[in-house]
């Protein structure tokens, strides 16, 4: 099976990949941010709690 991701759509060089966390109860949370391959663009889009939101810093957890 094939699979392929989406252009990202602002600069067209990357594509945009999905990436999971968990949740306040361990619950997994599927494709929680998508993110541009391209790291010269820096695109991601993020939802945090029903909200989406774009441009925001990626960088690596602490945790």
């Amino acid at each position: 099976m094939e699979s392929s991701y989406p252009e990202c759509k602002k600069c067209s060089t990357g594509v945009l990949i999905p990436l999971s966390d968990y949740g306040r109860d361990g619950a997994p949370i599927m494709y929680k941010a998508w993110v541009c391959t391209n790291p010269e663009c820096g695109f991601n889009l993020r939802i945090d709690n029903g909200e989406v939101s774009l441009g925001r810093n990626v960088s690596l957890s602490e945790k």
